[in-house]
């Protein structure tokens, strides 16, 4: 089976257990780098991993607080 690369917003969501709104929310203020096909985002799945390892102990739901993926 082949690894996807790349994943909706609600894959993510139910990938890392983090909301759907709060993962759109992150995207759309440039915390969470995506690739916009559509009306889709397309996230990375090296880029959440990233994204989850550099957040660590932050609360996601402050948004001033959560460190962007360069």
């Amino acid at each position: 089976m082949i690894e996807k690369i790349g994943m909706t917003v609600e894959e993510a969501a139910g990938y890392t257990g983090i909301g759907r709104n709060t993962l759109r929310n992150l995207v759309n203020l440039g915390k969470l780098p995506a690739l916009r096909v559509g009306r889709k985002n397309i996230i990375r799945t090296d880029v959440l991993l990233k994204f989850l390892e550099k957040n660590q102990g932050v609360n996601l739901l402050n948004y001033d607080e959560v460190r962007p993926i360069e």
